[in-house]
């Protein structure tokens, strides 16, 4: 398996100037004996120290590293795509810089993918996270994304994973979604796995996962759930809330109704009145809603990140 396939690592980066040329040593270590073509793309995702400079400094020496400068700091779901895009191997890794993934394990993703994986997720099953902030948050999704999107993985936050070229292909990141690229994935009925990895400390600069990004992390977990399970047919979710409300709405109106015929006053129901009118009004705006969500579904394409490119060493 592993000597029919080319590697590619994507590495987002942002200010961890003492970490890169460390993790590309490992990478280069870890390789040795398997005898693959590979390249690594680092993605300088807006970094404001010597990163981009040490990254130079390393192709100057290896051409296999290639260089994607980005304008800013984007985040890591468009560092990402931005890399997927470039990748050229049929097996993609994705691991982060700052050292706390341990190239070792790189073996133990192509076992895995061996055993008729497209995408394979690590699986952090001993932290040595010391903040609090950091790790809470962390269960928190991993146990409601399991509970939500019935796929389970108990690590959704590691960010070390390995996929075939073809599970990526029709994914679009954006915001947060970068964590829930398996279930993206496992929704197309691309098969799943995950594997145990060793967790190192972070040695060098600070951490950029804590309480904020717990949240903005449990609210894009409510966007998957919709982008999984209606985003092929929105008229379904908005149109079904739109019927609800709109019935609900109607049976009070024909209540109304009925007061009005049979007693001839609706008896100071003029609240419940407006409520129904209300609920119809709001049925017809969700069906709409629904329609032009499909109308977009059917015309959408695939977001361009070009233009946050500032640079590319290749």
């Amino acid at each position: 398996m592993a000597k029919r396939q080319s590697f590619s690592f994507v590495i987002p980066a942002k200010n961890e100037e003492e970490s890169v040329t460390i993790l590309y040593k490992e990478i280069i270590t870890s390789l040795r004996g398997l005898y693959n073509p590979f390249e690594i793309i680092f993605v300088d995702d807006g970094s404001t120290d010597q990163t981009f400079t040490k990254l130079v400094q390393i192709r100057k020496f290896d051409k296999r590293v290639k260089i994607i400068q980005l304008r800013g700091n984007f985040g890591k779901s468009i560092a990402l795509q931005v890399g997927f895009d470039h990748a050229k191997g049929n097996l993609i890794f994705t691991m982060d810089a700052d050292l706390q993934d341990n190239p070792a394990d790189i073996k133990l993703f192509l076992d895995k993918i061996g055993q008729d994986y497209d995408l394979v997720s690590g699986w952090k099953k001993k932290r040595l996270d010391p903040n609090l902030s950091k790790v809470i948050p962390s269960r928190i999704i991993n146990f409601l994304t399991r509970f939500l999107t019935h796929v389970q993985l108990h690590d959704i936050n590691c960010g070390f994973k390995a996929y075939k070229k073809e599970a990526i292909q029709s994914i679009n990141l954006y915001g947060e979604l970068y964590r829930f690229i398996p279930i993206l994935a496992a929704k197309q009925n691309f098969r799943v796995g995950e594997v145990v990895v060793s967790h190192r400390q972070r040695k060098y600069g600070k951490t950029k996962f804590g309480w904020e990004r717990g949240i903005k992390g449990i609210l894009d977990l409510v966007t998957i759930v919709f982008l999984t399970g209606y985003v092929q047919r929105p008229s379904h979710f908005f149109g079904g809330l739109g019927l609800g409300s709109f019935f609900v709405g109607f049976v009070i109106g024909a209540y109304i109704l009925w007061l009005r015929i049979t007693t001839g006053s609706i008896q100071y129901r003029h609240p419940l009145l407006f409520l129904g009118m209300l609920l119809m009004i709001i049925g017809v705006q969700l069906i709409s809603t629904g329609l032009l969500a499909e109308t977009i579904v059917y015309t959408k394409s695939k977001l361009d990140y070009t233009s946050k490119i500032k640079k590319i060493l290749f």
